[in-house]
């Protein structure tokens, strides 16, 4: 796969912890108490192989926020919780008791920053890191079924791999389980790739 290595993907593992570790700050500032956020695992596929298992998509509905980054990698990023959760996450950071109803008020506006924080602070750190410049689009959240959320991801022919983070998001004691998918095409694979490649031949020089 364009000669992406185990090598790469602990790299960008590395990377996006950092990035993680920037958003939680973030997001702590914001709700007022301790979050914490992991980068598990990181893996690469061709889009075609994309399915509800690997990003552990169910029957339900899913929250998506998203937003295109551009630069040496032109990317779309998308973060995934389930509806359910992303309502969690809302209540969490609002820091009340609210209905369900009050809550979905204010679930566009809450995730859309939530993705930003997330989004930018792991792609400007893997852009800090790597020694390059990416521009972004503002984000923009749906909620879509899982087959809706599939056809999505498979739907732009020209973006050919999957770049996937499986992120755990705690807030307080609550756990709370996603992923980051990113969308590169063949062209945006090959040039992360010459990025990793020089920023590990820098540290062993």
């Amino acid at each position: 796969m364009n000669n992406f290595s185990e090598l790469h993907l602990d790299a960008l593992t590395e990377v996006f912890s950092i990035g993680a570790g920037r958003a939680a700050l973030s997001l702590s500032e914001i709700v007022g108490d301790e979050v914490r956020i992991s980068v598990p695992s990181v893996q690469i596929i061709n889009s075609e192989d994309i399915n509800s298992t690997t990003l552990s998509l169910n029957c339900g509905r899913f929250g998506a926020v998203s937003q295109h980054f551009s630069g040496p990698l032109n990317a779309e990023a998308v973060l995934l919780f389930t509806e359910e959760q992303a309502l969690k996450i809302v209540s969490d950071m609002m820091g009340s008791q609210m209905s369900t109803d009050e809550l979905a008020e204010f679930e566009h506006e809450a995730m859309c920053e939530l993705g930003n924080i997330i989004l930018n602070a792991c792609l400007s750190a893997m852009a800090d890191i790597l020694n390059f410049t990416l521009e972004s689009s503002l984000p923009n959240y749906t909620v879509a079924s899982a087959d809706e959320i599939l056809h999505r991801l498979k739907k732009n022919t020209d973006q050919s791999y999957i770049l996937i983070l499986h992120i755990d998001l705690a807030i307080e004691k609550r756990h709370t389980a996603g992923n980051l998918v990113f969308l590169l095409s063949s062209a945006s694979l090959t040039n992360l790739i010459i990025h990793i490649d020089q920023f590990l031949g820098s540290i062993h020089e």
